[in-house]
Formats: structure tokens, C-alpha cells, sequence
């Protein structure tokens, strides 16, 4: 019998990864709410008003309805972990992160999307009306959303004959001209539109409301409190960091770390935060210039979605 023996510098590269996105996804956050307030000539929050928002909910009470069950208290834990295990399988920082094999684009996906059935029970489990409403609706965006994801990756993963997302970034990186493949820049419409469904973007959902009428997700957290609301927070938070990570590695992988060397680990956190940012600035200028959508237009713009995906696929096995 054999052990097999984890390299240290996957290690190191997922727990630099990890502390990245558990802070950095809600600094995101902040950000693209300071600039959304600039651009409507308002002062807004510091950007790392999330992060204060964070430890100010650790130290409240947890309370929980009458009539909940242990799935409203799971679920925010379901959030998290799920979360973590992305992160940390996820080339962001190196091309060999920790189980860098199983770093297959599906699991990333289903990974996410078990957070997502969790929210979503958890918002179900109280039984109020708010509640339902918002897991109802946050799982038909998903469900609308989740095919024009998996044909976008497909469409991805035909240039390099697999799925998995390290060993598409160093085929990249071998080949630069793919970024301009036609093939591409249509699963980066996708991409992009589909990220703005699962991270609650406008025009698909408005993070900042409280309108009973317009909420999808702050509907689902409604009946959370203190270190539980603040687990919720942050597993979004994540999810939203690493998204936008993953949009930029995947379509700009320069700057990722390709040797577990301390000055490559170190230049390839620059790049990410770098790229990253940019992301989170082209979304928000998207926010400014856009409203939020009625729930019955939704569908048309997730076809849309649909529709460079399935182009992108379409394009990508006639140009091979």
C-alpha cells in the first residue's frame, strides 16, 4: 500500500487562494458599491465596509424562527464549505493547486451550485411567504442560467480537448492567439452574462433592495442573524470573488503561476488581484448603465446567454 504524497506548493497556492477570496470577495463587494455611488455622485461606504459588516454580525445573537428546523442552521455552513472546496481546488494563484486534477470545471460548477440548493432550503425551511418567494424564483434563475453555463464550457473546452480548468489555462498560455478565437469571446458573452445571474447582479437581481416585489436573494436570507447571516454573507462573497477570478484566469491566464516558486506565487496574487478588480469594475459600470429587469424578462436575457453559448460551441468545432 502506498501513500500519496500532496505537494507542499499546492498546498501553499490553495491557502493563498483561499485567504484572497475569503477577503477579497467582500472588499469586491465594497468596491462595486463605492463605485456605483460615485457614479451617481454620492460619497458611499468604504470599501471595506463589508468586511466591518462581517465582524459586526459575528458578535451578535443567533436567533432562529419557532418553527425552524436544522436546515436553516445548516445551510449557512453548506454555503461556506462548498465555497472553500472551490477556492482550493481552483486555479487561481497556480496552475497546480491542491487536487488541481479534480479541478474539472463541472465540479466548480456543482460545487456552486449545491451552495445555491442550500440557500435556497434554508430560505424554504421557516415557511414564510418572503422566503418562498425568493427560493423560488433564485432557482428557476438557475435553472434558466445552468444550461447556458455547461454549453460555455463546453465550448471552452473544446480547444484544449478538456475540461479541466488548469490544464485549460496552460494550453492557453501556449497558445495565445485562442483568447481571440471567435469561439471564445462568445463564451465570454456567455460567461458573462451567467456570472451576473449567479452572483445577484443587476440586472438580474438588486443586492442593495429590500422591495418585496423585486428581492430574489436577500429574500432567502431574510430570517438569518448574526454569525449565521454573517456565514451567508461571506459564502456569497466568495462565490462572487471567485467567479470573477475564474472569468478572468480562464479568458487572461497571464500572470498565473505555472511553478510553485515564492516570486512566481507572489507575482501571479498581483495579477489575480489586478484582473480580478477589473472584472469587478467592468460589472459595476454594467450596474450604472443598466436597470434591473422584471422577472418575466429574465428569460430573454438568459437565452441570450444561451444562444453565444451555443455559437460559441458551433464556432469552436468548425474552426478546429
Amino acid at each position: 500500500m502506498t501513500l500519496a504524497i500532496v505537494p507542499v506548493g499546492g498546498v501553499v497556492a490553495s491557502l493563498i487562494q483561499l485567504v484572497l477570496v475569503a477577503l477579497g470577495g467582500p472588499l469586491l463587494v465594497g468596491l462595486m458599491a463605492k463605485v456605483k455611488a460615485r457614479a451617481e455622485g454620492r460619497v458611499g461606504a468604504p470599501i471595506g465596509q463589508p468586511l466591518r459588516d462581517l465582524r459586526k454580525l459575528l458578535t451578535k445573537e443567533r436567533l432562529h424562527a419557532r418553527h425552524a428546523s436544522v436546515v436553516l442552521a445548516l445551510a449557512p455552513m453548506v454555503i461556506v464549505a462548498s465555497a472553500v472546496v472551490a477556492v482550493a481546488i481552483s486555479p487561481l494563484v497556480s496552475t497546480h493547486p491542491l487536487l488541481g486534477s479534480s479541478a474539472d470545471i463541472l465540479v466548480i460548477v456543482y460545487l456552486l451550485l449545491t451552495g445555491s440548493a442550500a440557500a435556497a432550503l434554508g430560505g424554504l425551511d421557516t415557511g414564510t411567504a418572503f422566503g418562498g418567494m425568493g427560493s423560488s424564483r433564485a432557482m428557476t434563475i438557475g435553472a434558466l442560467a445552468e444550461p447556458a453555463l455547461l454549453v460555455a464550457v463546453i465550448a471552452l473546452s473544446i480547444q484544449s480537448g478538456t475540461s479541466n480548468l488548469p490544464r485549460i489555462m496552460v494550453d492557453t498560455l501556449a497558445h495565445p492567439d485562442w483568447v481571440l478565437a471567435p469561439s471564445r469571446l462568445l463564451a465570454l458573452g456567455a460567461l458573462l452574462i451567467v456570472v451576473i445571474a449567479e452572483t445577484g447582479r443587476i440586472p438580474v437581481d438588486n443586492p442593495a433592495t429590500h422591495l418585496e416585489l423585486t428581492m430574489v436573494h436577500e429574500a432567502m436570507i431574510l430570517e438569518y442573524a448574526g454569525p449565521e447571516l454573517a456565514m451567508v454573507t461571506l459564502g456569497e462573497a466568495m462565490r462572487l470573488g471567485l467567479l470573477f477570478s475564474l472569468v478572468a484566469n480562464l479568458f487572461l491566464p497571464w500572470g498565473i503561476a505555472t511553478h510553485a516558486t515564492a516570486l512566481s506565487l507572489l507575482g501571479a496574487t498581483a495579477s489575480l488581484i489586478a484582473k480580478t478588480v477589473l472584472v469587478a469594475l467592468g460589472v459595476a459600470l454594467i450596474e450604472v448603465r443598466s436597470a434591473k429587469l422584471r422577472l418575466f424578462r429574465l428569460p430573454e436575457l438568459l437565452a441570450g446567454g444561451f444562444v453565444l453559448s451555443v455559437l460559441a460551441v458551433v464556432t469552436g468545432l468548425v474552426t478546429r
